[in-house]
Formats: C-alpha cells, structure tokens, sequence
C-alpha cells in the first residue's frame, strides 16, 4: 500500500495565518472499491476565501477541521479507475483534500481536456475564478453598455477577468490595484481604461471621481474595507454593488468600524448583493460555455501566479495575503 503526504490545519489561525498553523502527516492510501479513482494532484488553486474555512464560525460553508486536510479546487491525474466514466491517463478537476494522491467517488469529479486549454485554467478562467466573474458581472452587475465598471482587486485572479467581461460588454472599466506594476498590467495587458494605486493614493474617494467622471454604475468589490467606502461617494442612481471578496479584513480579531452604508444605498436607490459562486452551480456549464467561446476568440486572456512543489501550497496561501500574486495564484505539484 503507497503513501501520501497531507496537508492538514493544526491551528485555527489569530489574524493572519502563519505557516506554524499548518501541518505535514503521512497516511496510506487505500486501495481502489467500485466507482473509485486514484488521482495524483497535478494543481492546486489556493484562494482568499479559504480563510474563511479555518475559522470555527458560521459560514455559508462548513469550517475545516482541525488536525484534518484543507481542502480546495484542484485538478489531478488519474492513475487507476474503477468507474466506467474514467481511464487511467484522464484529467479531471473538482474539490480535493491537500494530498499528493488520494482515493475518491468518481461522481464528484468532471473530465477537462487538456487539448482544450491548459490544465491550469481548469481552477482559473474556465474554472471557479471565471465563473465568479461572470455570474457576479453579469447576473447581480446587470452591465449596461456606456456604464462605468469599477473593480477593487482589480489585478488579482477575479479582477482581471472581471475587467474584460465588462470591456466585452461595452463598458468604461476602471481598476483598483496596490502597485504600479499591477496598474500597468490591467491596462496593458487586460483592457482596463484606467488604474487608481490605493497604496500611493491620499484620497480614494477624490481618485475614484477623477478615474470615473461620470460616477460608478457597477462596482464588484473584492476587498471591502476603506477602499469600498470610498466608492460610496462616488455610486449613481441605480447603481449596482457587486460583494464578492473581502481580504481587507479576513484577518480581522475585531469588528472594523465602518461607514454606514444604508444612507448612500437609500440617496441613490442603489442595491448591494453579496454571493458565492456554489449560488450557481446548476448554471455552471453555461458559464464555461460562454467563458470558453470568449477565449477561443482571443477575447479574453489570463494571468497565473505559479509556485511550484507539494511542500509550498501554504506558502502560497499565504502569499495572497501579501498581494504577491498577478492573476491565479496556483501551486504545481
């Protein structure tokens, strides 16, 4: 019987987590039952909301276990099969524990083809990252051609698809990023008509007005905090406020104190939705449908983030934190 290495949390993290929060462990690996398949890990995508899942609070997602493996989006190799729906030699992605190689139910998992599109885009454009972009942009964003898309975290893995659907749909985008570097990027390289560095700005508010003369229609927020009380003062009438993230404050050890938003939302009849992606998951497939058609025509493009080695996922983890990721952040094993 093999082994595996596995990555477990040992400690529920105070603030942000740190590298002593995680734990190595050997384990066997079982042997193959009925509707089965031994996968290798090929990636790992590792994302802000899964510091969410170490704390021991109520979510819209259960909590991970202590002293057990973290789990994420990943795609593996599958090296044996008892399903009739896999071969040996298949790629497939879903969620799995942070193991080398592992058993698992065949059913939970869906084939990907890596003639299509490079296995890693599996966990970023045609993947979880894509899907988030599209259905928050355009299902609670209801993007309007000539309107103003602003996004925060604008260079990271969602911003940057973000950008790009909105510059499909005919909008003025502008982004919110941390350095120069980042703000070049998502102009040069993802289509994005203006850039606001929050780290070198004095007054987000007076720079948001100046990036968007015409005021903001749709905001899709991946950060929250001050910089998403700024936007405040810049929304229209109507306008749309897209919650997706908030790695401003996930390491929070205390309630922040923050601008009252009902006023602004009740001045400009203005509406504020939050979602997870799992609200659509029945609606998946046409999400990668439509994201699919989009890269096939060179519409959209994307950006990765790649560390390397089974030992380096919560470094990479980490690293989100840090802002030290353009694009995906993903781990090849």
């Amino acid at each position: 019987m093999s082994t595996t290495k596995t990555i477990n949390l040992k400690n529920r993290p105070k603030g942000k987590p740190e590298l002593s929060d995680f734990d190595f462990t050997t384990s066997e690996v079982p042997e193959l039952k009925d509707g089965e398949i031994l996968l290798k890990t090929t990636y790992v995508s590792v994302d802000p909301y899964l510091r969410g899942r170490m704390s021991d609070a109520e979510s819209y997602i259960e909590p991970f276990e202590l002293n057990e493996p973290i789990v994420s989006g990943c795609v593996a190799e599958v090296l044996e099969s008892k399903s009739s729906n896999f071969s040996s030699g298949d790629f497939v992605t879903g969620m799995l524990e942070w193991k080398e190689k592992q058993v698992v139910n065949a059913e939970n998992f869906r084939k990907v083809d890596p003639d299509q599109a490079p296995l890693s885009a599996y966990l970023g454009i045609l993947g979880m990252t894509g899907l988030t972009a599209y259905f928050g942009l355009t299902d609670i964003g209801k993007p309007k051609e000539g309107e103003t898309l602003l996004v925060s975290g604008a260079a990271g893995a969602v911003g940057t698809v973000v950008g790009q659907i909105g510059k499909i749909l005919g909008m003025h985008v502008v982004g919110i990023a941390g350095t120069d570097e980042k703000i070049e990027m998502i102009k040069s390289e993802f289509g994005y008509d203006e850039g606001i560095n929050y780290k070198t700005t004095e007054n987000m508010a007076q720079a948001i007005a100046k990036a968007c003369p015409d005021g903001v229609d749709v905001y899709y927020d991946n950060v929250g905090g001050e910089i998403s009380e700024a936007v405040l003062f810049n929304i229209n009438k109507f306008s749309r406020t897209v919650v997706c993230g908030a790695i401003s404050v996930y390491n929070n050890t205390e309630l922040p104190k923050s601008t009252s938003v009902q006023p602004f939302l009740i001045k400009k009849s203005s509406s504020m939705q939050g979602f997870v992606i799992f609200d659509y998951k029945d609606r998946h497939p046409e999400g990668i449908e439509q994201l699919a058609d989009w890269l096939q025509k060179g519409k959209l493009h994307y950006e990765e983030t790649i560390q390397e080695g089974f030992d380096n996922i919560p470094q990479a983890f980490l690293d989100l934190f840090e802002g030290k990721n353009k694009g995906k952040m993903l781990v090849k094993i």
